[in-house]
């Protein structure tokens, strides 16, 4: 990320907004800040609706997919009646924090008999709930479960229908967010505001953490910082050496010390540059800019290698290293820069005689798709430099900081994830034959520049399931709480307020969270202190900044107990229906599902004077819950039966 770059520029709805909602969990504390409001609610993610998820049925019938269509209008039938019949979801991957399963019947008056089973394989299957003798009338059912590892839910029917074949309006599968997810952010900048005080409520009597910028990130969640590290700091515009060298390797040093004293993890990122590295701009370090290409790429190895023993012997061991900033057209651009056409940053561009006197490690693409066989061959060969400069810089890590994870870090531009799928072939294929291999592939995550949040998902999805030896980050993310009259920023639809900031990050916590096989390793939101920024300068008081209530979004995404938030019953008409007095809570730190009591709204007067739905809300220590009830005719219009 550059700081130069232009600013990263109901006839069924009461059914299933319940069954969708992922605002029925525990309700968190409030934070404790000064500034703004947010309502954040746990991660909840119905894996079944995503696109690579799919169903299949006994009957082969082709409308299987309709139960996982998200329309509870719509569902798949069997094509005969009978026992046995079974639907099964394949999430595409296995999970570990699945804890929910809600089924929706289409059939009203019925009670169901089914089996519920999860399995890794398809083959071995666990129960997850056994309704084959239940009697009572509902069109639905929330289950809770613990099972790590599922990736296939099946619902076996085990009696037959009284008069139609059995189906199933809607079966959502829901994954919580994992304690092993790293939530972080790159804090490179409490360098820059060392002078600068921090608190959580800088107006009460008690401020809570503070003063520095680490303590208030801390206590808000953020477990993880990044440092990134400049060569030798420059003026991005005049290539001269700053006053003051921030983000540097000897102030960094002191940085990697705040972080660890606080127990903090802690990333390292190389951007093998004086000043800012991304897509649009790789300089080489001044120190190197004229080496041949043997000396650049000793340089690498050296450079990382010492640094990282710096690191380590002053006790801050990091436990990743990124080798390059946003490497998508590659790193420590030279001669081949005219090739590429980079005009930036100037320094680069009005003292080309020295920077780009060697060849370096920029990517050729103009040259990808030619079929002239010397603009393949310079394509090529541009790979293969690079490929080197990457390799000696893995091969650092591994020397000199074994413990440590290998990460490189990308973009994938909207609409461009072919070029970034030819990255990672290009870029995994040629290390490996060198001798080398990451751990993790990262992608940065910038709505405007990046695409929709569902995109975000399936460009994920796509590197997890075409290269599945690695771990999956996103390295960078961020959101204003401000700007544009509150509009969202293009590609996204949260509102730039401190509501739409905090519902903003928490929805790439979850992208990250739902890659299959639990490959989503982290995500990272990118200087919530100076970019997009998630504190205020208080007013009223001099050198004194106060979090938005959004930076909550680190502590309050994960929950904590899960609801079994809606209930399904029937009742005749003009009767009084029965709801339950309790209902059912998973407590995630034990995983035990445990009663806890319900207290139900009265219903409207003359609720249930005619056939059709009636919902009614409840509150639990919990959080809330709904009722859905199905008001039948009479005995005499209607027979109950069982399916």
């Amino acid at each position: 990320m550059s700081r130069t770059r232009l600013p990263r520029a109901i006839a069924v709805a009461t059914t299933l907004v319940t069954m969708v909602s992922a605002n029925l969990l525990m309700v968190p504390e409030p934070a404790h800040a000064t500034f703004g409001t947010a309502d954040i609610k746990p991660i909840e993610s119905n894996i079944a609706a995503k696109p690579w998820a799919s169903a299949t049925a006994a009957s082969g019938s082709s409308d299987a997919r309709l139960a996982i269509d998200g329309d509870p209008t719509t569902s798949w039938q069997p094509g005969t009646a009978g026992a046995r019949q079974w639907l099964t979801v394949d999430l595409g991957g296995t999970y570990d924090n699945l804890r929910k399963v809600n089924v929706l019947f289409p059939d009203r008056g019925v009670a169901h008999q089914y089996v519920l089973e999860a399995s890794s394989d398809g083959r071995r299957w666990k129960a997850i709930t056994d309704r084959s003798h239940d009697r009572a009338v509902s069109r639905g059912e929330v289950h809770l479960f613990t099972r790590p590892g599922t990736r296939f839910v099946r619902l076996t029917f085990t009696a037959g229908p009284g008069r139609a074949p059995a189906g199933v309006s809607e079966l959502q599968v829901f994954n919580y967010l994992r304690d092993d997810l790293t939530l972080g952010a790159d804090l490179s900048w409490m360098d820059d505001v060392q002078d600068q005080r921090y608190w959580v409520d800088p107006l009460a009597e008690d401020r809570g953490a503070g003063p520095q910028l680490l303590d208030v990130a801390k206590d808000r969640g953020i477990e993880y910082s990044r440092l990134r590290i400049f060569n030798e700091p420059r003026s991005e515009s005049t290539g001269q050496p700053t006053p003051i060298p921030r983000q540097g390797p000897e102030r960094s040093l002191a940085s990697a010390k705040w972080v660890k004293q606080r127990g903090m993890g802690l990333g390292i990122d190389f951007h093998y540059a004086d000043s800012w590295a991304d897509p649009s701009k790789q300089p080489k370090p001044r120190a190197w800019a004229e080496l041949e290409f043997a000396d650049l790429s000793q340089a690498v190895y050296d450079f990382t290698a010492d640094y990282l023993k710096r690191l380590i012997r002053q006790g801050t061991t990091p436990g990743k290293v990124a080798v390059g900033n946003e490497i998508i057209n590659g790193f420590m651009y030279g001669s081949e820069a005219a090739q590429i056409g980079t005009t930036s940053p100037p320094y680069f561009v009005d003292q080309a005689d020295i920077y780009q006197s060697k060849p370096g490690g920029g990517l050729l693409w103009k040259y990808w798709r030619s079929t002239d066989p010397a603009e393949q061959r310079l394509y090529h060969q541009s790979w293969d430099r690079f490929t080197t400069l990457a390799a000696a810089g893995i091969k650092a890590v591994r020397d000199a900081s074994p413990t440590s994870k290998v990460e490189i870090h990308v973009i994938v531009d909207k609409d461009k994830l072919a070029k970034t799928m030819e990255f990672w072939h290009q870029f995994l294929t040629r290390v490996k034959a060198k001798g080398q291999n990451p751990d993790v592939l990262a992608i940065s995550y910038y709505p405007e520049w990046h695409g929709t949040p569902e995109t975000l998902d399936l460009n994920l999805n796509t590197m997890a399931t075409t290269h599945p030896g690695y771990n999956i980050d996103i390295a960078e993310t961020a959101y204003p709480a401000s700007g544009g009259d509150g509009s969202p920023l293009p590609n996204s639809p949260y509102p730039r307020t401190i509501q739409g900031q905090a519902d903003a990050i928490r929805r790439v916590f979850q992208a990250a969270n739902d890659v299959v096989d639990n490959r989503g390793s982290g995500a990272l939101v990118w200087e919530p202190a100076g970019y997009q920024p998630m504190f205020r300068a208080v007013p009223g008081l001099a050198n004194t900044w106060d979090p938005h209530a959004s930076i909550n979004v680190f502590n309050a995404s994960r929950a904590k107990h899960i609801l079994q938030d809606t209930v399904y019953t029937s009742t005749m008409v003009r009767a009084v229906p029965k709801l339950p007095s309790s209902i059912r809570v998973l407590t995630t730190a034990n995983n035990k599902i445990t009663a806890v009591p319900v207290r139900w709204q009265p219903l409207p007067p003359g609720a249930t004077d005619r056939p059709g739905e009636v919902t009614v809300t409840g509150t639990t220590g919990a959080g809330p819950v709904t009722a859905v009830i199905d008001v039948m005719p009479s005995h005499s219009e209607h027979d109950v039966t069982t399916s």
